[in-house]
């Protein structure tokens, strides 16, 4: 196993703090980004089509369930081929999870208050696990800050 040292980034909002494990082609990448937003706020942000599309992706399909269909469309990769995939974890105002097809991987938010309880804050706990070479590790540990920026704009 592989493991880069915890690392704090600016999201433009607030500090995060990033972490990533490698176990041969699998790669697990740990964000903890304290957002300045309630929870009933970032909720559909991570969890609706438009949400999803003020920050992240394009969601050409996304049924709200365990189980239920996503295809989503970076929104930073212009002209790149919508990726199809599950929600696979869906807890209501909590956690939702997509897992999507070939090297796109499985995407998980995690909202909790913000620190020490606080009701209008947020932490998003967000864990990207894909398989690929190193290089693309690297590049989706440089763009996730990026896009966890714009999401916090979006709030």
């Amino acid at each position: 196993m592989d493991t880069d040292a915890d690392a704090v980034m600016d999201t433009g909002a607030a500090h995060s703090e990033t972490h990533s494990e490698t176990h041969g082609d699998t790669h697990v990448l740990r964000f903890v980004v304290p957002l300045g937003r309630p929870e009933e706020e970032v909720w559909p942000a991570v969890s609706t089509r438009e949400g999803l599309g003020t920050w992240l992706a394009a969601a050409d399909v996304l049924e709200r369930h365990l189980g239920g269909a996503v295809t989503l469309r970076w929104l930073d990769e212009p002209g790149a081929a919508a990726v199809a995939g599950t929600v696979t974890a869906w807890d209501v105002e909590r956690v939702v999870e997509y897992s999507l097809a070939g090297d796109a991987g499985r995407l998980r938010f995690h909202l909790e208050p913000g620190e020490h309880g606080d009701r209008g804050a947020t932490v998003l706990r967000f864990t990207h696990t894909f398989e690929g070479p190193d290089h693309l590790r690297r590049a989706r540990l440089a763009v996730w800050p990026a896009r966890f920026h714009h999401l916090a704009r979006a709030l």
